[in-house]
């Protein structure tokens, strides 16, 4: 009964499965035809599709060619119009250039009718300038020699009131122009005076001074300028000459020279032996130190070597201020002299900068004391000289220098300094002068400082790339030279010396 009851279950639901099947089906069947009419339909608008797209390229293709048609048109057009403007330019400068020929050919009759005339009249007036001038020359040739002299006395007698009144005596010695030098910038307007032009403000600079040395002067001009001032030490002076102005502007070849050109100081001591042997009523002592002044220390250099260097200072004495443990030798010939100095010369501190490869860095002091015994008075004179080379002038920028270079070039410019600030006072007569700033200032206190003759010869350059540092020297030349000392007097003693001294100090000033 079960199994029956499956087997009749089976068949029931068979049969409406089958007829769910059989609706599918025709749905499938009805869905079918829809599809294939849809397709149909796909079809015939791609081909409609394909028809449009084959007019409208076949319409850009044409469009692009109507342009292309058009553009070359429109160049051509431009073209011509290009070729028909400048046609009309050439046209119309045919024309400008025919009427510019024109003119040109008659200013140039006009400017040949003008030189004619321009010739003519200046042949005219030259003639009666000349004349004019000749007729002047000749009416006052003698007015313009009496001013020429005239001026040349005024010069003699200034530099006489300024050594009646002590002033500090200043000479200017110009270098030539060396060959890797391109371009001078000095110039000598007058007699003893000297002229730069300042390109940074478009300035011409003049200085004038007791004299001044152009650049073909010679070693023995120099000197018959220096002698009477060197040789004033054998009658009891205290003498300073210093050479002052940038390295390489000749300071060194001034003072020293070679052996061809002798400076001052083979010059000085040949003219003061020369001296000694002409004056035989005298009896003379002569004694030399020779020192140098390097990084603010003292050195010796005719001391011998040693070790154990002794600090030198400058302490007032019989002689002045002096350096008492400097080596002192006596000199009794030239030759002595000679040998002194190439051993002093060996020892001098010597070392290169971006300026000039041989400077000396250090202040070079030659110092002579001559005692002198006028046999039959019995009167005793103390004579003293300082000849110094001072070391270049330049500042510390310039000379590019660093390290140990650097810091000597800072104790020269410290040192100048110093000497600069000694001047400034004395030419305001300050109470207060500061000589101990630096040692050289302090050696030279008495020779500075009022009672002596002293000699400044700045030497400069006459190349423009020197002209700041020129114009730096010409200026502190310029100041050195108001600085009064006062009358220079005599260190005599003994003998006539309270009446003969005065005669003697008078008769010099005379």
């Amino acid at each position: 009964e079960l199994r029956q009851a499956v087997a009749q279950a089976k068949q029931a639901g068979g049969a409406a499965h089958s007829a769910m099947i059989a609706e599918k089906d025709a749905q499938m069947a009805n869905l079918q035809q829809q599809l294939e009419q849809r397709n149909h339909e796909i079809i015939k608008m791609q081909g409609q599709l394909q028809d449009a797209s084959s007019s409208a390229g076949a319409q850009a293709s044409k469009l692009a060619d109507e342009v292309a048609a058009v553009t070359k048109e429109r160049n051509s057009l431009q073209n011509r119009f290009a070729l028909v403007q400048q046609h009309v330019q050439q046209r119309n400068m045919g024309h400008a250039a025919k009427k510019l020929k024109g003119e040109v050919k008659l200013i140039r009759q006009a400017m040949g009718m003008l030189k004619q005339d321009y010739a003519s009249t200046i042949k005219h007036c030259q003639g009666t300038l000349l004349k004019k001038i000749s007729d002047y020359v000749s009416s006052h040739s003698v007015s313009i020699e009496q001013y020429r002299k005239e001026q040349k006395e005024r010069k003699r007698l200034f530099n006489l009131v300024q050594q009646l009144k002590g002033n500090i005596r200043v000479f200017c010695r110009c270098r030539p122009l060396m060959p890797h030098e391109e371009r001078e910038v000095v110039s000598f307007p007058e007699e003893n005076t000297i002229a730069y032009m300042d390109e940074n403000h478009g300035q011409l600079k003049s200085y004038e001074f007791e004299k001044v040395f152009k650049q073909t002067s010679t070693q023995g001009q120099v000197f018959t300028d220096v002698e009477e001032l060197v040789t004033s030490a054998l009658d009891g002076y205290n003498v300073c000459i210093f050479a002052y102005g940038q390295t390489g502007s000749g300071k060194t070849f001034t003072m020293e020279g070679s052996t061809e050109h002798k400076g001052i100081n083979p010059r000085t001591l040949q003219t003061l032996f020369a001296q000694i042997g002409d004056r035989e009523q005298y009896q003379y002592e002569l004694q030399m130190t020779m020192m140098e002044i390097y990084n603010e220390e003292i050195r010796d250099l005719l001391a011998p070597p040693s070790k154990d260097k002794k600090k030198l200072d400058v302490k007032q004495g019989p002689l002045g201020y002096h350096v008492p443990e400097a080596t002192m030798v006596n000199a009794t010939s030239a030759d002595d002299v000679r040998k002194y100095w190439e051993q002093g010369s060996k020892n001098r501190a010597m070392a290169s900068n971006n300026v000039n490869e041989h400077s000396s860095r250090s202040h070079l002091i030659l110092s002579i004391y001559v005692k002198g015994m006028n046999v039959p008075t019995g009167q005793v004179s103390m004579g003293k000289l300082h000849l110094i080379d001072l070391a270049g002038s330049e500042r510390v920028a310039r000379t590019q220098s660093t390290g140990e270079r650097l810091k000597e070039a800072q104790n020269i410019n410290k040192s100048l300094s110093a000497l600069g600030d000694v001047i400034q006072n004395l030419s305001q007569k300050s109470s207060h002068i500061p000589f101990r700033n630096s040692k050289l200032t302090h050696l030279l206190q008495d020779s500075l400082g009022g009672d002596s003759k002293v000699l400044m010869i700045v030497q400069v350059s006459p190349s423009a790339i020197d002209m700041s540092e020129t114009l730096c020297s010409l200026n502190f030349a310029s100041r050195v030279r108001n600085v009064e000392l006062g009358q220079a007097k005599r260190n005599v003693s003994g003998g006539a010396s309270a009446a003969g001294g005065r005669r003697a100090s008078v008769a010099v000033a005379r």
